[in-house]
């Protein structure tokens, strides 16, 4: 009864209850010793084989079966009851081949392919199709047949799908259609279904020989060349020494973890593992036996891993990576921590000269949270917590804490001012209002950065970001960024896109690459409207949102020959009332007590009466 409350259950007993009903009703299976019979099993026979030998299509290993084709090539020559009888006896034959698959999976097949042959057979001759010789001179029946074949097929299969995962409909769907393996899949089934008609109009079975043999030899080819492009596969995606994943494809997969992130937000924790001393035992033994070392380290933090699913790559050198799909970072604290003991206990050959006498790792841990721009800054996060645990006298996993940027050197910070302020004095020369605007952005950054107490590692990249990030305007012409009026829709759409030249330029420097975030999405609004990506809320890293804020603030409040130029006051209520729309409510009021308190807005608003 609980099965039945399940809405995939009753979805696969009413899509059965439909095709064998309309089975039924519509035809009565009929065989007799006449010669078309014999063309018949013939076509079973051939469904059979195909079946068993399907082609596959790299690389992802999906495969394509050809008895679709032969399904519609005997609709295009034989009609509708001559093909169920096909189909029927297939099943049973099929059937009693794959007697460990559920009878219902076979009921629910077979009534599927009942009903998209019904409806593909309808709608060949509502378009003018007619069953026996193929007309080559009108071909919309056959495409429409297909079609309906296809729709079909895309839309019972996705509902199940979105009724057993429930995922979204469109997605599942969208799924289907964006897959350029199952489109050319269904072109040539379209295609071969109109040869094996034309070769069985023509040779009859000898036709059918040929197409079969056709396929089969494909299927033997593909599968020789699918084989081969596993092995190259493998070995790309592996490390020669260890056997463990490689850095592309740890980097790969996590790429693909985050993105899953964006449709259902769980936990995802990374670590990054770094082998304690390695050097010095390199030195001592040789590489030989330094990659004897790796290798069994590898082998047991891939033991260890294992169970938990959880996928385990060879950073670099001698450094690891940990990929913890569905773990907080307090449980992959939990479960690496307790490697690193079982590895301290392990005896392993000539680990006794190390500092701790044993092989040990340090481990930084960082977990995906809402707001991470991409896997670089969390890898980042990792690699800091990585090197503190380093700072800390090594053998320790350490989970990632903003606070520990309080290591940062203010000598970083002085250099990395400087390189900003060279780059932003470009604009003197091409865009006096940008360079100045910067200036007082960066200026409300430091201010509203001690307001809200941000650590010393976010007011450096808040501030930093701040005073770079219109610098992607130096590819703006002249003419557009210093035009006296309002911009037309092609210049404004040119404008629009600093944010992509501004991280393209800031790219190219390693030391800024923490300011990416702030440059490239500081015109993203809270309620999805901005630009260049519409992200939305908490999406949005949380200094881009202070930084809208203070941009637009100064926007608003600066006199430009085309903009009417707001009050303090007036700037203030317009921040307020977008509130929780273009901008964070909270650090939106967080910014107006910061003016009020440190501006003194009354005192300007006299002055502007006085004035």
């Amino acid at each position: 009864m609980h099965k039945l409350k399940n809405p995939s259950t009753i979805y696969l007993i009413i899509i059965s209850l439909i095709g064998i009903s309309t089975f039924t009703a519509l035809h009565q299976v009929y065989f007799d010793a006449s010669a078309k019979t014999v063309v018949l099993y013939a076509l079973i026979g051939a469904i059979v084989l195909v079946n068993k030998y399907p082609i596959p299509l790299p690389p992802d290993g999906n495969s394509i079966s050809m008895d679709s084709a032969i399904f519609l090539g005997a609709l295009f020559l034989y009609g509708l009851g001559d093909t169920l009888d096909v189909l029927f006896i297939y099943t049973l034959i099929f059937a009693g081949i794959q007697w460990k698959i559920k009878w219902w999976k076979h009921v629910f097949n077979f009534s599927i392919y009942s009903i998209m042959i019904i409806a593909a057979h309808f709608a060949f001759l509502f378009f003018g199709g007619e069953v026996g010789d193929i007309n080559s001179s009108n071909i919309i029946p056959y495409i429409a047949s297909l079609t309906v074949y296809f729709i079909l097929n895309t839309t019972l299969v996705s509902t199940y799908f979105f009724l057993a995962q429930k995922e979204s409909l469109l997605n599942v769907f969208g799924g289907f259609l964006r897959d350029r393996t199952f489109q050319a899949s269904y072109f040539i089934i379209f295609l071969l279904s109109l040869v094996l008609a034309i070769l069985m109009q023509h040779e009859h079975i000898f036709g059918l020989f040929l197409f079969v043999s056709i396929a089969l030899l494909l299927s033997v080819a593909f599968n020789q060349h699918f084989q081969d492009l596993q092995v190259v596969s493998q070995k790309a995606k592996h490390d020669y020494l260890t056997g463990l994943y490689n850095h592309g494809y740890f980097k790969e997969q996590l790429e693909k973890e985050v993105a899953l992130l964006q449709e259902h937000f769980k936990p995802l924790s990374v670590a990054l593992i770094d082998l304690d001393d390695f050097k010095k035992y390199n030195d001592l033994f040789g590489h030989v036996q330094g990659d004897r070392l790796l290798k069994e380290f590898g082998t047991l933090l891939h033991q260890h891993s294992k169970k938990q699913e959880f996928l385990v790559a060879r950073y670099g050198g001698e450094e690891f990576a940990v990929l913890m799909p569905n773990k907080t970072k307090e449980e992959a604290f939990a479960f690496l921590d307790k490697v690193r003991k079982t590895i301290n206990d392990t005896a392993l050959n000539g680990v006794e000269i190390l500092p701790y006498g044993c092989l040990s790792f340090s481990a930084g841990i960082a977990e995906f949270e809402k707001g991470t721009y991409n896997i670089a800054e969390l890898l980042n996060k990792a690699d800091q917590a990585l090197y503190f645990s380093k700072a800390q006298g090594k053998n320790m996993v350490h989970i990632y804490d903003k606070t520990d940027q309080q290591l940062d050197s203010s000598y970083s910070f002085e250099k990395q001012f400087e390189e900003a302020e060279q780059q932003l004095k470009i604009f003197l020369s091409k865009d006096i209002y940008t360079y100045r605007h910067s200036k007082r952005v960066f200026q409300y950054s430091v201010d509203f950065a001690r307001k809200i107490e941000l650590s010393d590692h976010e007011r450096r990249i808040f501030t930093l970001g701040a005073l770079v990030h219109d610098i992607g305007k130096l590819e703006i012409p002249r003419d557009v960024i210093n035009k006296k009026g309002k911009l037309d829709p092609h210049e404004w759409e040119m404008v629009k896109k600093h944010v992509i030249w501004g991280k393209e330029i800031i790219s190219t420097n390693k030391e800024l690459q923490e300011l990416i975030p702030l440059v490239e999405l500081h015109h993203e609004r809270f309620d999805g409207k901005g630009y260049p990506h519409g992200l939305k809320g908490e999406s949005i890293p949380k200094l881009a949102r202070m930084l809208c804020i203070i941009d637009s603030f100064d926007a608003m409040t600066t006199e430009r020959p085309y903009q009417k130029t707001k009050s303090f006051a007036e700037a203030i209520e317009e921040i307020r009332s977008c509130a929780g729309e273009q901008f964070d409510a909270y650090y939106a009021e967080q910014f107006i007590q910061m003016i009020e308190q440190q501006y003194d807005i009354n005192r300007k608003v006299e002055e502007e009466i006085v004035v």
